[in-house]
């Protein structure tokens, strides 16, 4: 678009300023939402927005999923979180946090797919709403602290921070047994995932993997992940990008190998479905069923497998809420949620353990109504109300946003304008429901039972 014949083409001052103004807000969004390079294997993504009265920070460590580095992750970023070389207890790393007026910071691990990340999170106030203020600035020395600067003295972590970290979360291993709902889910994804050993495990690790861990090797940790991991830093908030530029261009990463393992993990289906059972003294036993789908983030069938999950188990309209649950009155609670970057289907539910085969039953049969057809009109413009809802309301949560941000600069090629989005998943019809429906395979059976405890 040239912008002097704009002029010559428009006599009204007022639209000539419209589109000029059009124009170069257009320019503008399409170089931020290019990555600025920092070193080789490190991109900064401004995400500038005037949503939001706040600024929000993320780093994010990226590195393929493996059993072997999972629990060092989860043991080493509880040890960033707690404190540094220059805050060495809880007490000052607060008091730092009061001074950027009550900024908050948090370090959590997850995954997705192939891929294992560390997150460090901090939400702050804009300078724009202070006076005579430098909290961004600050924000970014306070992220090159913990991240370079871990209360390592002598290539250990300090001994009694060490230990505690240590000893809280094998704490908090221990206690997922007590939540028998949690400890089922994990439960049917070991069996599930049973072909994969990085895949079986949960996101956070396990207590036979913490005990092996050191003083010593957490810190040689910590050195190989600075070293090595993919990172990706993003603010967003309004925000000048020169700026956001210059403060984190400071932060001393080095260049590393480039490219990021293919999120998505791809796993056969089986002709033999997987069971397993566990007997503890509960009230309510729990049985988890897995399936295989086949549909994969950004594929031709997604927006079909939203509206076959909300339909399936995914809402409180849903099949198996209102029939397993309400009304034959068999379950506690009967859900289904989805995994788009691993292709799996769960269904989690509450039952009388005496109940067990014929829940079993009553989802199979919720299941082969829908590849039938007999699902109501009703029943997929409610699912698509509901998903459209939480679209739209994500649009207004900063975390959320990020996160599309990142998939958007991992997977380029499946991103989605948000009108484009709604679009495609009030497009899927009644056809495309049974379609993937007839895709889904049962592949795994977990069920606790409970046993009544004079038994």
């Amino acid at each position: 678009m040239d912008v002097e014949n704009l002029k010559k083409t428009f006599k009204n001052g007022r639209m000539i300023v419209f589109y000029i103004r059009l124009y170069y807000d257009e320019e503008q969004r399409g170089a931020d939402n290019m990555p600025i390079t920092l070193a080789q294997g490190v991109n900064l993504h401004v995400v500038p927005t005037e949503k939001y009265k706040t600024v929000r920070i993320l780093v994010r460590f990226n590195t393929r999923l493996n059993k072997e580095t999972i629990t060092k992750r989860t043991l080493l970023s509880s040890l960033l979180e707690t404190n540094s070389l220059n805050y060495p207890d809880q007490v000052k790393l607060s008091e730092k946090l009061a001074e950027l007026y009550g900024a908050s910071f948090g370090i959590n691990v997850n995954k997705k797919g192939n891929v294992h990340w560390l997150n460090l999170s901090m939400n702050l106030v804009n300078d724009k709403y202070l006076e005579n203020s430098h909290v961004l600035a600050d924000a970014a020395d306070f992220v090159k602290e913990i991240l370079f600067s871990p209360n390592v003295i002598e290539g250990r972590f300090e001994a009694e921070t060490f230990q505690r970290e240590k000893e809280n979360l094998k704490a908090y291993y221990e206690s997922i047994s007590e939540d028998k709902q949690v400890y089922s889910s994990l439960a049917l994804q070991n069996l599930y995932f049973s072909q994969s050993e990085d895949q079986k495990i949960p996101s956070f690790g396990t207590i036979d993997d913490l005990e092996k861990e050191t003083a010593e090797s957490i810190a040689a940790y910590h050195q190989q992940m600075i070293k090595e991991d993919q990172v990706d830093i993003f603010v967003l908030g309004d925000v000048d990008e020169a700026q956001v530029t210059e403060l984190f261009s400071k932060l001393p990463f080095e260049d590393r190998a480039s490219g990021i393992a293919d999120i998505f993990y791809t796993q056969p289906s089986r002709n033999v479905i997987e069971e397993r059972s566990e007997q503890e003294t509960l009230a309510q036993s729990k049985l988890n069923l897995g399936y295989h789908t086949d549909v994969y983030y950004g594929d031709e069938n997604y927006f079909a497998l939203q509206i076959f999950n909300g339909v399936f188990g995914g809402f409180p309209h849903s099949k198996l809420f209102m029939n397993v649950r309400e009304k034959e009155n068999l379950a506690y609670y009967a859900s289904s949620s989805i995994d788009t970057f691993r292709g799996f289907l769960s269904v989690q539910t509450g039952i009388d353990g005496k109940n067990r085969n014929q829940v079993l039953h009553l989802i199979s049969v919720e299941l082969e109504n829908i590849r039938q057809g007999n699902v109501t009109d009703l029943e997929i413009e409610q699912t698509k109300a509901m998903l459209k809802n939480q679209y739209l309301l994500s649009l207004d949560n900063a975390g959320a946003v990020l996160e599309n941000e990142y998939l958007n600069d991992l997977i380029p090629h499946l991103r989605l304008k948000d009108d484009e989005w709604i679009r495609r998943m009030e497009a899927v019809t009644l056809a495309d429901v049974q379609r993937v429906a007839k895709r889904v395979q049962l592949q795994a059976i977990f069920f606790l039972e409970g046993e009544k405890a004079d038994a």
